[in-house]
């Protein structure tokens, strides 16, 4: 079984609708609201409405999100972005 070769990290954003993301190693956690990955360049977090993922293909370490995307965020740290979550929202 070969392993897959990384073609580096990539984002490509498509009128706020459409994302592509190349360099995925995992996905951390998601919703309609939020998309944690990890990637090659550290975790990435997307945020929005009504997000969904259309294709997630680990071996080739690309995914794709439709949604209204209205944040990107990088971090090194995993808590800080999980901190984010639903107690976060809760107390806005």
């Amino acid at each position: 079984m070969t392993t897959p070769m990384s073609d580096g990290h990539s984002v490509i954003l498509r009128d706020r609708e459409f994302l592509e993301v190349s360099g995925v190693r995992h996905v951390e956690s998601f919703d309609d609201k939020s998309v944690v990955l990890e990637t090659t360049l550290g975790l990435l977090q997307i945020r929005g409405d009504g997000l969904h993922i259309n294709q997630l293909n680990v071996e080739q370490e690309k995914l794709e999100v439709e949604g209204e995307i209205t944040v990107l965020e990088y971090s090194e740290n995993r808590e800080q972005l999980r901190g984010k979550g639903l107690l976060a929202r809760l107390l806005k």
